[in-house]
């Protein structure tokens, strides 16, 4: 077996919350996410940490030092480091308000604060803060032009805050926000913010919904009716969409996707998270990586320090079983092998 150290692997604790809730399946608790991840092993290989949801029930962002204390002792008993944090930005959408705005912003930096915090407290060695547009296609398309200028001031406000505190965000790359739906609107995005605090996080589960132009149709890649047996055609799709956004990419989700979208809860519909061990599912997740983590030339990029698997919106049957966290480690190790160095 391999004896790649980095990138270090991650799991998400978020996906015990995302798509749960009354409306759907009841959260699984922080501490059961972080024992399943604790506990899995394959091969005498674990997981080194989990990239962090920054909202209720987890965590509490209002709470200050003592709560990023808190979670700082919960998880490093646990023998894991924190990577990633997600930013709850949902309450401020872009696209509402200047209200609106000002609360996205207000969470932004509650939200990096928070995450230096885990830095100065040592759980925290690499990682970014994911954020989106909190803003739907729909509302994105009724003035495109105008949407996308807001959008692009509002970030190039959240990128300076987290350059304040140290911190880089990472805007994700998915098909139900606006701005960030196609994969050309979500390099215009990015390009047009042109900050150094601001990057890309490419989820394969979401960016696969790319290339089949979910969302915004012009910018299919794949063609109309493509057969999923001919790989090649997918291959060449997906060196396309990441030789654009790749440059842009500092943060990575390995994920399965069956070609299809998924909500539940009160989560607007994507890219469906599949099981590695999914036999619908169309990526070759260690192949398709390559694509990520290399350049064109097939040089490891090295451009982040850790990889995390994202399965949100799994029922809690399967959530709920050691199994299925063992299976996920499997497939980051397969692509640690493959795609990893040595430091």
């Amino acid at each position: 077996m391999s004896q790649n150290n980095f990138p270090k692997l991650h799991n998400a604790t978020w996906p015990g919350i995302v798509g749960k809730g009354p409306d759907s399946e009841p959260v699984i608790s922080l501490d059961e996410m972080l024992q399943f991840t604790a506990n899995a092993e394959v091969d005498g290989v674990k997981f080194d940490g989990v990239d962090v949801g920054l909202f209720e029930p987890h965590v509490n962002l209002e709470g200050g030092d003592d709560e990023a204390k808190r979670l700082a002792d919960k998880v490093s008993a646990l023998g894991l480091k924190i990577g990633s944090v997600v930013a709850p930005i949902w309450g401020g959408p872009i696209l509402g308000s200047d209200e609106d705005r000002a609360t996205y912003l207000d969470m932004v930096e509650k939200s990096c604060k928070f995450a230096q915090k885990l830095r100065d407290l040592g759980v925290r060695e690499y990682g970014i803060v994911r954020v989106d547009t909190a803003s739907s296609p729909e509302q994105w398309a009724k003035d495109p032009k105008g949407s996308q200028k807001l959008i692009v001031e509002t970030l190039k406000e959240a990128a300076n805050i987290a350059s304040n505190y140290g911190e880089r965000l990472a805007a994700e790359g998915e098909i139900c926000w606006g701005g960030m739906h196609s994969w050309k609107t979500m390099l215009e995005t990015l390009e047009s913010v042109n900050s150094p605090n601001l990057g890309f996080q490419a989820d394969m589960a979401h960016t696969l919904l790319y290339t089949m132009g979910y969302n915004f149709p012009e910018h299919r890649i794949l063609p109309d009716g493509y057969d999923w047996q001919d790989r090649a055609v997918l291959t060449a799709a997906l060196k396309e969409m990441t030789a654009a956004l790749r440059p842009w990419t500092i943060d990575f989700h390995v994920a399965q996707n069956d070609g299809t979208v998924f909500g539940s809860g009160s989560h607007d519909k994507t890219g469906r998270h599949c099981l590695a061990t999914d036999p619908h599912g169309k990526l070759n997740v260690v192949e398709d990586s390559a694509h990520w983590l290399r350049d064109e030339n097939g040089k490891l990029t090295k451009a982040f320090k850790h990889i995390c698997w994202d399965g949100c919106m799994f029922p809690n049957a399967v959530m709920g079983k050691q199994q299925t966290w063992n299976d996920i480690l499997a497939a980051l190790i397969k692509v640690r092998n493959a795609h990893g160095w040595s430091e």
